[in-house]
C-alpha cells in the first residue's frame, strides 16, 4: 500500500498525540536525534481505525511525522483534527517520501521498530526504496496490513499482535481505546487473533476456513506456502480447509 507523509507541529503536539496513541511518545525522545516509532489510533471502542509511524528528524526538532497509508490518511486526518480541539497543533502534508528496504541503510535510515526482518524506512526527498518482496516477508514474519489483514472498525490490535510488533504501551497513561484494550490483555484470554499457516494450495484472501466442517476463520496473504489467518484458536487443530487449499497451524 501506498504510504503518505504528513508534519504535525505546535507546542502541543507531543502531548496531543500522547492521549490519542497506543504508543508512548516519550520513546521518541526530545527531536534532537532519528527516531522511529510504531503505533495505532483506535475508536472508543477499542477497534483498529488505522496504524502509522511516527518520526522525529534531528534537522527539524519541533516536527514530528506521520508515515500513514495512503488509503486511510483521509480519514485518519479527519479524526485527528477532530480531536485538536484549541490544542497548539497544526498539521499538514509533508514533501518528503517515505523509502524502505532491507538492504544496506541510507545514510539516516532507522530500523523498523515493528520486527528486525522488516528493514529499514528513510524519510527524505526522493525514493530509495529497494526490491524487497514485502509481502513475502509479512507471511514469513505475520505482519498484518491495513486494508488486507486489518480492517477499520473491526480488527483488536491485540488480536492483530500489535503487542509482538511493539506498537502498544500499557504502561503509558489514558489514551482513545485504552480501557478496552488494557481489559484484553489483563481479564481475559485471546480466543481469535492472526497466526501464520502453512498452506497447500491456494484460496483468495477473505475465503473462510474450516475445521471439521466449523468455522474456524479467515485466510488472508499468502505466500511461499505459508498464509497469514485469522483463527479461532480453539478451533485451529489439525488440518483445516480454506477453498481447495488445505492449511495447519505453522507456529512463528
Amino acid at each position: 500500500m501506498n504510504r503518505v507523509l504528513f508534519e504535525i507541529t505546535g507546542a502541543d503536539r507531543v502531548d496531543f498525540l500522547q492521549g490519542l496513541v497506543t504508543n508512548d511518545m516519550a520513546k521518541l525522545g526530545d527531536g534532537s536525534k532519528n527516531s522511529l516509532l510504531y503505533a495505532a489510533l483506535l475508536s472508543p471502542q477499542g477497534k483498529y481505525l488505522a496504524d502509522f509511524f511516527l518520526a522525529t528528524r534531528a534537522d527539524a526538532p519541533e516536527t514530528i511525522l506521520l508515515d500513514a497509508p495512503e488509503a486511510l490518511a483521509p480519514a485518519l486526518i479527519q479524526r485527528l483534527s477532530m480531536y485538536k480541539l484549541r490544542a497548539d497543533v497544526q498539521i499538514a502534508p509533508s514533501s518528503l517520501i517515505a523509502s524502505r528496504g532491507t538492504g544496506p541503510a541510507p545514510e539516516g535510515a532507522l530500523p523498523d521498530p515493528r520486527h528486525s526482518a522488516l528493514g529499514w524506512r528513510l524519510y527524505n526527498a526522493r525514493d530509495q526504496s529497494d526490491g524487497t518482496d514485502w509481502e513475502a516477508l509479512r507471511v514469513a514474519h505475520c505482519i498484518p496490513a491495513a486494508g488486507i489483514e486489518l480492517i477499520p472498525n473491526e480488527s483488536y490490535i491485540l488480536e492483530a499482535g500489535f503487542e509482538r510488533l511493539h506498537g502498544v504501551d500499557f504502561k503509558k497513561g489514558c489514551y482513545v481505546g485504552q480501557e478496552v484494550t488494557a481489559r484484553m490483555k489483563h481479564k481475559t484470554e485471546l480466543r481469535k487473533g492472526f497466526a501464520r499457516v502453512a498452506i497447500e494450495g491456494s484460496a483468495p484472501v477473505g475465503t473462510s476456513i474450516l475445521a471439521d466442517g466449523k468455522d474456524a476463520g479467515t485466510l488472508f496473504t499468502q505466500s511461499g506456502g505459508r498464509a497469514i489467518a485469522y483463527l479461532r484458536f480453539e478451533r485451529a487443530q489439525g488440518e483445516m480447509q480454506a477453498g481447495a487449499a488445505k492449511l495447519r497451524l505453522d507456529p512463528i
